[in-house]
């Protein structure tokens, strides 16, 4: 076996990962490896700051370590209380002044999406309807049409039926930015959370609203209307545990 005085030239220059390794090798190896001092050079690699700390320290280098070499896992999302059930949006969409789309729309429609989509579509956003990512999507029916360069504006609230309480999602926002290559005009609210999630703010609420484009005309035809709150909850049950925070009056 190599001697002690290689071995502490040799160990010094190691990662922790091979200095973990060197642990395992034999009687000999894995007792000089425990010496903190090599684990104090492998974490002057990382957080050098770390090792300017007074010597008095019971916490060893080799805990710190191994405590935090690793990026922490994300944890399993626990199953949310609430269910699309539970849920019923109220939407309503105006043209200036005019209201031009209200419904309540049960919690599993907007599950279902749109099963059938219109033909001369494009296909940015025919691609984007037909992946499997989850998303929230609602067909409007009958088909309304805006002319281009008018205010368009819309508010979404959700009641959830096992309390009789009612949130906002979005309060008369305006579609002020049209994606005209994904055919999407999008508009969008910052959530407003219960005092219960304090440390919880900046997540916006995003509507769009999906449409064709009739020629030149100058009109769209808006036949389809998708919520999402981008990365912040990208799955079902990130959604309904987001929703479940919100501020219920």
């Amino acid at each position: 076996m190599l001697s002690e005085e290689v071995l502490k030239v040799v160990f010094p220059l190691l990662d922790g990962v091979d200095l973990a390794v060197c642990m395992v090798v034999c009687k000999q190896w894995r007792h000089m490896a425990q010496d903190d001092y090599f684990w104090k050079c492998v974490c002057a690699k990382r957080w050098p700051s770390i090792c300017k700390r007074p010597n008095s320290h019971t916490v060893t280098y080799y805990r710190i370590y191994r405590t935090f070499y690793k990026r922490q896992r994300p944890q399993t999302l626990l199953p949310p209380r609430l269910s699309f059930d539970d849920l019923e949006f109220f939407i309503d969409i105006w043209n200036e002044d005019e209201l031009v789309f209200s419904e309540v729309v049960p919690g599993p429609v907007l599950q279902t999406g749109i099963k059938f989509l219109p033909t001369g579509i494009c296909n940015t956003l025919k691609f984007h309807l037909e992946s499997p990512e989850y998303k929230m999507t609602l067909p409007v029916d009958p088909r309304f049409n805006i002319p281009w360069g008018d205010t368009v504006s819309i508010s979404v609230l959700v009641e959830r039926k096992d309390s009789n309480k009612v949130a906002c999602i979005i309060n008369k926002s305006l579609f002020d930015y049209i994606d005209r290559s994904a055919s999407r005009a999008l508009a969008f609210e910052f959530l407003n959370f219960s005092p219960n999630y304090p440390f919880i703010s900046g997540i916006r609420a995003w509507i769009s609203l999906l449409f064709l484009e009739d020629g030149d005309d100058g009109i769209i035809d808006v036949f389809g209307i998708e919520m999402d709150f981008r990365n912040t909850a990208s799955s079902k049950d990130e959604v309904l545990w987001l929703l479940d925070m919100l501020d219920w009056k």
